[in-house]
């Protein structure tokens, strides 16, 4: 039997290409000279495509060119990189990796608050540059006493409440809907949580819904004492609000993992000692990251058994049958 055709728009771990490999005949789309010719050539044959954020975006564009693809399988527990009301509407299921990164990104949350608060980056510089031989270093804030206010109570957000929880803080969150079972404060709008806490944790997901959800007007609530830890999507914060914030000491300080134009940073961020900043790895561990691709290859290896998706996203057209072809 020939093998069922898989296009992959960027390169993933080696796991993942070999595992591909082994099972389907594999389109490598980055290795191309022209896209647009390659996809032309190969695109009728496309059944799957394996992406990712690093793969660009997986759009109508694409998608035209690969009329009989039934499946996109997404690396990454966000999917702001696909399309998916365009991909519903030409039937063609969208799965992500979801759970196999809750705890890695919980627990990078946890370490990147404490390294905000309490400055270890600084501090780690201070003693490098020979700093500590003249002075101690300056006391830090604490978390001590502090509330925190999550901004997305999902998988991960409630996997980030529950490390909170240890640490003897208070806690509140805002979403879309308020969850009965969950004995945090729930707060129906985001301005009047940040008014109430002295920690913003984002972990919503990202997309035009929630573009620039944390605002001006939002750092201001949160006040000259406020710490706002970013693990969700660069898109989710006003990148120049945030700058302004932190220069004017609207807020006190901030972590982030995520950017609106990443990999590339503000310079006026990098020049900020108020700010620690990672290059996007919440759930960049060698045993996560197997995971999550592992996920997106049994997603595809699944659906092409005839088993149907394993972790099948909301908006996606599937219904325990077979996708929903127009």
């Amino acid at each position: 039997m020939p093998k069922t055709d898989i296009l992959m728009t960027g390169r993933m771990l080696p796991s993942v290409i070999e595992s591909l490999d082994e099972t389907f005949t594999l389109h490598r789309m980055w290795e191309a000279p022209d896209r647009d010719t390659f996809l032309r050539e190969i695109g009728p044959r496309i059944r799957g495509i394996a992406t990712s954020t690093m793969g660009g975006r997986a759009d109508a564009a694409l998608l035209e060119f690969l009329p009989n693809a039934e499946i996109i399988a997404s690396f990454g527990v966000g999917y702001d990189n696909v399309d998916v009301q365009e991909a519903a509407k030409r039937g063609v299921i969208v799965t992500n990796t979801p759970d196999v990164l809750n705890d890695e990104v919980a627990d990078l949350t946890l370490g990147l608050l404490i390294a905000t608060l309490r400055r270890i980056p600084q501090a780690d510089r201070y003693l490098r540059a020979g700093e500590w031989l003249k002075a101690p270093f300056p006391l830090s804030p604490s978390l001590r006493g502090r509330k925190v206010g999550i901004i997305g109570l999902g998988r991960i957000g409630k996997a980030i409440a529950q490390r909170l929880e240890g640490f003897g803080v208070s806690i509140a969150y805002h979403g879309r809907n308020e969850q009965t079972e969950i004995a945090y404060r729930y707060y129906p709008t985001l301005i009047d949580m940040a008014g109430a806490v002295d920690v913003l944790i984002a972990i919503t997901p990202g997309g035009a819904a929630t573009k620039h959800l944390i605002n001006a007007d939002i750092l201001k609530a949160l006040g000259s004492n406020g710490v706002l830890i970013n693990v969700a999507r660069g898109s989710v914060v006003d990148e120049q609000a945030l700058i302004e914030a932190l220069r004017q000491g609207t807020i006190l300080a901030a972590g982030l993992d995520v950017f609106e134009s990443e990999p590339r940073v503000p310079r006026e961020l990098i020049g900020m000692d108020n700010v620690v900043l990672l290059p996007h790895v919440a759930s960049g561990s060698v045993h996560t990251r197997k995971a999550m691709g592992q996920l997106v290859v049994d997603n595809l290896i699944s659906w092409f058994e005839g088993k149907g998706p394993l972790t099948a996203v909301p908006e996606t057209p599937w219904h325990g049958r077979a996708a929903i072809r127009p």
